[in-house]
């Protein structure tokens, strides 16, 4: 993840308070120290070393988070897929760029990755497989700090990863919702959260320098072609569950996902392209009324919190 984590929590016990809000954020510390393929001593680093050659069991989160990246890859017909980590290697987001792009874009492939729920366990049907959860790991992290709150009675909270993933318990005092813009700019879009997670994924993220001299590669990558995408796309996703929210995010930045399953769509969702340097947000699929809803506005409206 390598990012900044903040919260704020509501309440009148400040001591408690703090001491929760630590425990929290020891949590999201401990889900990095697992989740990290950066770390040779990480339980991912050590499925990419041994699930392909043979089952590797996991605890019951690692196998949530798994779980849930799958489903989403099936969802989006593979515009998101965990085992593209071959490519972002060789596009140079492992230290250094390795040359066979070709090779990498090979070893890709979401179907060879097999999970057994009942012996939560991970194996892989090809020894080049190699899994990177970035793109679903500030939400799975923001969902273990969740259920530290809950468990210790904290109904109001915002949380956040990197700025662009976020998770809300509750509301502010006299409010209905958690209210986040969704870009810097004076008339970005407002979600408003309750209850409920909310992702931004941004082309314009993260990005490594290219080895011909053009601009540097950015970290949202195809799967079916090995590319990363090109600037100027950004996405937004309200969900119940934050490592969803983060996953559905980044493959919306590549397709325009339908969502049409209602048992599992989305609670709202935008898709913007920058145009002239500045974002233009589609009016896409969001409740027009109460929490959870993203709302286009005015300029000339102020906002409380940004993020992206």
């Amino acid at each position: 993840m390598a990012t900044r984590f903040e919260l704020v929590l509501d309440g009148e016990d400040e001591g408690r308070l703090r001491a929760v809000g630590e425990l929290a954020l020891e949590t999201i510390a401990e889900c990095e120290r697992t989740i990290s393929p950066f770390l040779s001593a990480s339980l991912i680093a050590r499925v990419n070393a041994r699930a392909g050659k043979g089952w590797v069991e996991v605890d019951a989160d690692t196998f949530t988070l798994l779980e849930t990246a799958q489903a989403v890859r099936r969802e989006s017909l593979g515009a998101f897929d965990v085992t593209v980590a071959p490519v972002m290697e060789a596009l140079g987001f492992r230290e250094r760029a390795t040359a066979d792009l070709a090779a990498a874009r090979g070893a890709v492939g979401g179907d060879a990755l097999l999970l057994d729920r009942e012996r939560s366990a991970v194996r892989f049907a090809r020894e080049d497989l190699s899994l990177d959860v970035g793109g679903v790991g500030k939400g799975h992290a923001l969902e273990l700090a969740r259920e530290v709150l809950c468990e210790h009675g904290i109904e109001r909270a915002l949380l956040h990863g990197g700025t662009s993933t976020v998770v809300a318990l509750g509301a502010p005092p006299a409010a209905e919702a958690w209210s986040v813009a969704l870009g810097p700019e004076p008339d970005a879009p407002l979600a408003h959260l309750r209850d409920a997670a909310l992702s931004v994924s941004a082309s314009h993220g993260r990005t490594v320098p290219a080895t011909d001299g053009t601009a540097g590669r950015g970290h949202i990558v195809d799967p079916h072609t090995g590319r990363p995408l090109a600037g100027g796309i950004a996405a937004a996703v309200i969900d119940t569950d934050a490592r969803r929210a983060d996953a559905r995010s980044t493959a919306l930045c590549l397709a325009r996902l339908p969502f049409c399953d209602p048992d599992r769509a989305p609670l709202a969702w935008a898709r913007a392209v920058r145009v002239g340097g500045v974002p233009r947000w589609e009016r896409a699929a969001t409740a027009e009324r109460g929490p959870n809803r993203i709302e286009h506005r005015d300029p000339r409206h102020q906002h409380r919190a940004q993020t992206a």
